[in-house]
């Protein structure tokens, strides 16, 4: 392994555990093709741009994410959003009422409950420090 694409994964994981406010398996380089490539790619080269802050490109990738209907990556979007204090339950709560008329009633409706579940959680960690949530 290069050094170059050491340096590119160490950067990529790196940005990986900002993101996801650790909670997202880090995984160390050399266990899974699939991970290396994202990491590398995905984390050192595209969420490490200075053009959009995290939280920008969060509210990107979950209008896709609900464009899709993808409950899984919804709830990982939603805590992390959440633990990094990027959104406020409320806010997460609009995205979903902003979202529905573009991805689609069907697609947003299934997010509902598991968007609330994710908030619930959230509350009952003890997490939160503002007075809209759950």
């Amino acid at each position: 392994m290069t050094t170059e694409k050491s340096d590119r994964y160490e950067r990529g994981a790196a940005k990986l555990r900002e993101v996801y406010a650790g909670d997202v398996v880090d995984l160390p380089e050399g266990t899974m093709a699939f991970n290396d490539v994202m990491v590398r790619s995905l984390f050192s080269e595209v969420w490490d741009r200075d053009a959009l802050d995290i939280r920008s490109r969060r509210l990107l990738i979950m209008g896709v994410i609900a464009a899709n209907g993808q409950v899984d990556t919804w709830k990982i979007q939603a805590r992390a959003a959440l633990r990094r204090r990027e959104l406020s339950p409320d806010e997460l709560r609009e995205t979903l009422v902003m979202l529905a008329p573009y991805a689609g009633y069907p697609n947003v409706a299934g997010l509902v409950v598991p968007c609330e579940e994710v908030i619930s959680t959230w509350v009952a960690d003890g997490e939160p420090g503002t007075d809209d949530e759950a």
